[in-house]
């Protein structure tokens, strides 16, 4: 019942996701000790996850595990307390309990989703573009893992889907870094970023950006068989795109007859 439950979660995580903010948030909420037996605790921890008190719950999880540290239930209470840090949107907990979990288990049935909680509290994390991404990296590194040991596992599926839009988000800071640079007309350091993001990133979207950024960097920096050759490449795989007809338009004028590098 305990494996289903985090398999039905880990699923429905962006249904999850949606849960308000607010709900369950007591700010500084205590849990008094009070000594119960490890069944009546843990059914509790249940009952306040379910109408939603999550700090609440994660709270009493936790005291599962303080109180009754030897029982089979502080097992799974570590990885639903977790669990309910996660819902809580504390990620920071989230990810500490689930670290913690796998230090002590690593060998657990429920390891894999530990790992997959992991890299949902570092994904939800995610910034915009215009911040630093380390926490996207972290995200990025984590769903690798995810992948990497439960390859054939549903969590390892949605990680991949995720990596997608990590790649994505990650390209676009390197595209927003590269414009940064071509408007100050520092053209190398713009050339690099945008070289980046179609060396890394070839099968994002903006890669057919950044080929005519290269473009644009190339002439700039008196290079016009780099550009005629990013042009080329820009037409052969992205013909239909507004950046194929702004590269067509910029070499014909900036570098007539010259062969590409």
């Amino acid at each position: 019942m305990f494996s289903s439950r985090l398999a039905r979660a880990a699923l429905l995580a962006a249904t999850l996701a949606t849960i308000p903010a607010c709900a369950g948030k007591t700010e500084g909420a205590d849990v008094a000790y009070v000594a119960r037996d490890v069944e009546s605790l843990y059914a509790e921890a249940q009952r306040r996850l379910d109408r939603g008190n999550t700090l609440v719950a994660a709270a009493l999880f936790d005291e599962v595990e303080r109180q009754h540290p030897y029982s089979p239930w502080a097992r799974r209470a570590q990885l639903m307390s977790a669990f309910s840090y996660y819902i809580a949107r504390d990620y920071n907990k989230a990810i500490q309990n689930a670290q913690r979990f796998l230090s002590i288990h690593p060998g657990n049935k429920d390891a894999p989703y530990a790992y997959y909680l992991i890299a949902l509290s570092y994904y939800e994390q995610i910034s915009d573009v215009n911040r630093d991404q380390k926490i996207t990296e972290q995200a990025q590194t984590a769903l690798r893992e995810v992948n990497r040991r439960f390859p054939q596992t549903e969590y390892a599926a949605d990680a991949r889907l995720k990596l997608d839009l990590v790649a994505d988000h990650l390209a676009g800071k390197e595209m927003e870094i590269g414009r940064h640079y071509q408007r100050m007309g520092l053209w190398l350091a713009a050339d690099m970023r945008f070289r980046n993001v179609i060396e890394k990133f070839d099968t994002t979207s903006h890669t057919p950006e950044a080929l005519y950024r290269l473009t644009e960097s190339s002439l700039a920096l008196g290079i016009p068989a780099e550009a005629v050759k990013y042009a080329a490449v820009l037409g052969a795989n992205y013909p239909g795109t507004k950046w194929y007809e702004k590269a067509y338009k910029l070499v014909n004028k900036h570098a007539e007859g010259v062969t590409a590098s």
